[in-house]
């Protein structure tokens, strides 16, 4: 360990103690280390910056579009427009379905639950 190193720290603060550098030429990796890189284009990073937050009070950034746009009320497109699909399925007929593989009783007892509020 060289004693001029100090500790090493957490995180960024972190030193190695034992001088390795990694694909070094010292121990004689240099050389294979080029030959690996240079047989294929390493992969780069995607651009992962966020995209900037618009404040609260900053003009619209769709002009065009109506306020109640995703709502069923006023104009614009409704709920329909997010593609989410409504369940017309009862929770106790989802309930019921799973009763056959309840090995802890925890379903009977949601399903009854829910079928006594009409659910």
């Amino acid at each position: 360990m060289n004693p001029l190193a100090g500790p090493a720290g957490p995180g960024k603060f972190s030193t190695r103690t034992d001088n390795l550098q990694m694909g070094s030429i010292a121990y004689g990796e240099g050389v294979e280390t080029a030959a690996i890189k240079s047989g294929a284009p390493l992969a780069r990073t995607p651009d992962v910056r966020p995209e900037p937050v618009t404040e609260l009070f900053a003009p619209t950034q769709r002009p065009n579009e109506p306020i109640t746009s995703g709502i069923d009320l006023g104009a614009g497109p409704g709920s329909e427009s997010l593609m989410m699909t409504q369940s017309t399925e009862k929770l106790s007929d989802t309930l019921a379905k799973l009763l056959p593989f309840d090995t802890t009783g925890e379903i009977t007892i949601l399903y009854q639950q829910a079928a006594s509020r009409g659910l």
